[in-house]
């Protein structure tokens, strides 16, 4: 079972896909994970990767395809997929209808989440990442109790590059130019599934796995921690 989850940046594609994913005993395949292993390798490839990134811009489709397909060839997809961030345009969508044609499979829904633009500049232009821990902090939902401290470890607090006000703006003009049309493009295949996005995590999460729900009841799903906590 191969299923994607599409939205601008700051829809919560992140958090819903891993929810997901640990529900139905699915891997998780986040192109920003697959991105940020390659820049803190410190090779050529994360070196040219990093230099997109830092611009807002997608990283080049030949590089982000083959991330993508050696990362479905791992044990772990044995079972499928839910993909965050890839594809992100019609030639990558392209290439994974035929690798995963190849081996007699299919992405069987996308799922779009649906946020608008002031929501995503208000989501993502107050975002606070911890430079020792990673932990993330926000100025509207999830504050440090010390300004520039993180709660956890003491760590200085940074905005990432990505996540700057006129960054976030080309990011958004990137999704409408090359990401956006894969929403006809799922639409005319009758795969696409569509979500609001404007409510708490646990609202979003409701109506994605009733919109999904069909499609996972069969067969009967692994059982995650999520599931048996319910």
């Amino acid at each position: 079972m191969f299923l994607l989850l599409l939205g601008p940046p700051g829809a919560g594609k992140g958090t819903q896909a891993a929810l997901l994913a640990e529900r139905w005993g699915l891997a998780h395949i986040a192109s920003g994970d697959l991105f940020r292993e390659a820049m803190r390798s410190g090779g050529e490839l994360g070196r040219r990767i990093k230099e997109y990134y830092d611009r807002g811009e997608l990283v080049p489709d030949e590089l982000t395809i083959d991330m993508f397909l050696e990362r479905l060839g791992r044990p772990d997809c044995a079972r499928g997929a839910v993909l965050d961030g890839f594809p992100r345009n019609r030639d990558q969508a392209e290439a994974l209808d035929r690798a995963l044609a190849a081996r007699g499979l299919a992405l069987e829904r996308a799922a779009s989440i649906e946020v608008d633009e002031d929501e995503v500049l208000a989501r993502l232009g107050g975002r606070w990442t911890c430079r020792t821990c990673g932990a993330i902090y926000h100025e509207r939902n999830s504050p440090p109790r010390r300004a520039g401290a993180c709660d956890q470890c003491g760590g200085e607090l940074y905005q990432r590059s990505d996540d700057q006000p006129e960054t976030v703006r080309r990011r958004l003009a990137v999704y409408q130019e090359q990401t956006a049309p894969l929403i006809d493009y799922y639409r005319s295949q009758g795969k696409l599934l569509e979500v609001d996005g404007e409510g708490d995590v646990e609202a979003v999460s409701r109506a994605l796995s009733e919109a999904l729900a069909p499609l996972l009841a069969r067969p009967e799903p692994q059982q995650g921690k999520a599931a048996a906590g319910r």
